[in-house]
């Protein structure tokens, strides 16, 4: 029983992960890793959560809450960036488990955050269907609401094929070669935030300070259950620490595009929320799209359909991250045997193709043909399993003899910080709902059966020289 367990804790050694992973070619700057953060963390929900949790929770107040958000998140990114820094290897989270915790521990976090960036990319998908369905009929241009539906052929529902193509195309984008993609990933970003500026520089010549007051109409309590609410909208930063192994410089690199990605979303997100509240009062912000309502209402009408172009920008740079970053995922894992290892093999240019061609295949099926409006909680839980593990990591990592010489970013306040950031994790854990638990641990208990039915045998740590006790 003893030899069984101490199985399933071994653990993969770094140089092993540093020798397979340098086959990458690395071409990434600190800039282009705050592109792609980015592109994951601001979405298009920067125009709809100041508004609605403004109206229902917090007031004006959401201001506060967005800071107080990025606080706590700010503690699991430094733990991130830390763990990024030392080890610049493919894998994010799954491989960080694999090295401090074992096998098992890395297998789990691996198998959670491929439910997060599956369904994530699913979601955003079909959503942008939806939108861009939307964005078209303002220029007289119908899209058939049948291919744009759920799929449901007995009432002329054909399935979301725009979802299908936009997924296959930024995976194209994606499969010849990486330096492009991220050109036109930054560009994207780039129209991105000067849309949301637009906003906020137009925006501001309508505010009314009476506006923001009573600041606080809910009161304090308001403003932390408003944090709680907009909490989830600074994830994605995480999708960052899936390129380590292509980044120039990582030591220096990695950090700041995982910290940075936080200061600007969280900047931007201030903004947003400062002056939509500012422009009318909170009360009136619980509509399902409350920046375009409050143009609508100084009668900036020209500027609405920007605001869609926004969105569509927003949702397109969060789908490139993060089927960039579960490409990297899967072949991380097939690099270690746990997958089939041709989903381990890179092409002439060092791109893992065959992980990107499988992932992009299973998200298109489920954006284009399976109902996900019940199933994106599960995002959530996928990310806080693994935001869990890598904040309490640190401190093994930190006893961790292949690299005690780490030269690059570290956690202050060693242990407090890493701490608190596991317990942060823990309690936001305890705040999502049962249907959450419960169809997440289906998804675990699939996970496990493949791990002890396939992943376990086929393991490159079977081969004796690779164990490390």
């Amino acid at each position: 029983m003893s030899s069984f367990i101490s199985r399933l804790f071994r653990r993969e050694k770094v140089d092993s992960y540093l020798e397979t992973d340098k086959k990458f070619a690395k071409t990434m700057s600190a800039v282009d890793l705050i592109s792609l953060g980015i592109g994951a963390v601001i979405g298009t929900g920067i125009f709809i959560l100041p508004g609605t949790v403004a109206a229902t929770k917090a007031g004006p107040g959401i201001i506060l809450s967005f800071i107080i958000a990025a606080v706590v998140c700010s503690t699991a990114a430094m733990c991130y960036a830390e763990f990024a820094s030392a080890l610049p290897v493919a894998g994010s989270a799954y491989s960080y488990g694999n090295l401090v915790y074992g096998e098992i521990i890395g297998w789990i976090l691996g198998w959670a955050l491929i439910l997060e960036y599956v369904l994530a990319v699913a979601a955003v998908s079909s959503a942008w269907g939806a939108y861009f369905k939307s964005f078209m009929s303002g220029f007289g241009v119908d899209v058939p609401a049948a291919i744009v539906g759920p799929l449901d052929i007995a009432h002329g529902s054909y399935g979301n094929w725009i979802a299908i193509i936009i997924v296959l195309l930024i995976s194209f984008m994606l499969g010849h070669g990486l330096k492009s993609s991220v050109r036109v990933n930054n560009i994207i970003v780039f129209v991105k935030i000067a849309i949301i500026l637009l906003f906020v520089i137009v925006g501001a010549f309508y505010v009314k300070p009476g506006n923001w007051h009573p600041f606080l109409p809910f009161g304090t309590k308001g403003v932390f259950a408003g944090a709680s609410a907009v909490f989830f909208a600074y994830l994605g930063f995480d999708a960052v620490s899936s390129s380590a192994a292509e980044v120039k410089n990582p030591k220096r690199n990695m950090p700041v595009g995982i910290i940075g990605t936080l200061i600007i979303a969280t900047i931007l997100y201030v903004l947003v929320a400062i002056i939509l509240t500012g422009m009318i009062s909170y009360t009136r912000l619980n509509v399902a799209d409350p920046v375009s309502f409050a143009l609508q209402v100084v009668h900036q009408n020209w500027a609405a359909g920007i605001i869609a172009l926004g969105a569509l920008a927003g949702m397109f740079t969060m789908m490139v991250t993060m089927i960039y970053s579960s490409s990297r995922l899967i072949y991380s894992i097939g690099r270690d045997g746990l997958l089939p290892k041709f989903l381990g093999k890179l092409d002439h240019r060092g791109n893992p193709i065959n992980s990107l061609r499988t992932i992009t295949v299973i998200i298109a099926v489920m954006g284009g043909f399976v109902p996900l409006d019940q199933l994106t909680n599960l995002v959530n839980i996928g990310t806080l399993i693994a935001f869990l593990f890598v904040s309490f990591g640190i401190i093994p990592l930190r006893h961790n003899k292949e690299i005690e010489n780490n030269q690059g970013f570290q956690v202050p306040w060693y242990p407090v910080l890493p701490i608190v950031s596991g317990l942060l994790c823990l309690f936001m854990l305890t705040q999502l709902q049962a249907e959450t638990w419960i169809a997440s641990g289906i998804w675990f208990i699939f996970g496990l059966i493949l791990y002890f039915t396939y992943g376990m045998h086929h393991s490159r740590l079977n081969q004796p020289d690779k164990v490390e006790h």
